[in-house]
């Protein structure tokens, strides 16, 4: 226990990095995840198919296979960027495909007859879906967003894996290389997580009831 007391200083700047990376994702993933999204219930066929080929290719794929692809790859062709921006834009691109089909359900649990009612109107597709669709929808989703932020949070943990030894797993592993105490240095980053994990789902259960319509 004294490793951890004496070294709490790294252990709050680990989860400060842990914390950079995922809301950098989080944020990046939930605008791409919007484009893909409207691509996908677009009424043009080919915007469709495109943001179907590319959900469908992503989710096939590891994480951790495609942060080691950005890292170590893309040196190869010349695209060369930092660490930090690297990890976050192969995790953007990941879970873009999530944050897709997570708000399509969102749309799917607006009912029908509003959607038409209001191109009954004369509202077209992208007023239909800003004034009508997403305000409903997000209501609906605030759970499985939760459930991602979540998701992003525990899997910034892989960044150690590829070189990221500044955020909470990579600053635990350097400590435990140190003084040879994983027991005590992991089960240290565990509380981090599981405290980070319960804040959210908490903070998603007062959004959920704020937002939520009288019945």
């Amino acid at each position: 226990m004294d490793v951890v007391i004496s070294h709490r200083g790294v252990f709050g700047h680990g989860l400060l990095v842990s914390l950079e990376i995922s809301a950098c994702t989080f944020v990046l993933a939930g605008v791409l995840g919007l484009v893909l999204m409207v691509c996908r219930i677009s009424p043009v066929g080919p915007l469709r198919v495109a943001g179907r080929l590319y959900v469908s290719a992503v989710r096939g794929v590891p994480l951790l296979v495609l942060l080691t692809l950005f890292v170590f790859g893309l040196p190869e062709i010349g695209l060369v960027y930092s660490l930090f921006w690297t990890v976050v834009t192969a995790m953007s691109l990941y879970w873009a495909a999530f944050f897709c089909e997570t708000m399509r359900s969102g749309v799917r649990a607006v009912p029908l007859g509003q959607i038409e009612a209001a191109r009954a109107l004369g509202l077209t597709f992208s007023q239909v879906l800003r004034l009508v669709v997403l305000p409903q929808g997000l209501r609906f989703i605030i759970q499985p967003l939760a459930s991602l932020l979540i998701a992003v949070l525990l899997n910034s943990s892989l960044a150690a894996a590829v070189g990221v030894t500044q955020e909470l797993t990579g600053q635990t592993q350097l400590l435990d290389q140190r003084y040879a105490q994983p027991l005590i240095t992991f089960g240290a980053a565990v509380v981090c997580y599981v405290v980070l994990t319960l804040g959210v789902g908490r903070l998603a259960a007062l959004l959920e009831r704020r937002t939520a319509v009288p019945r």
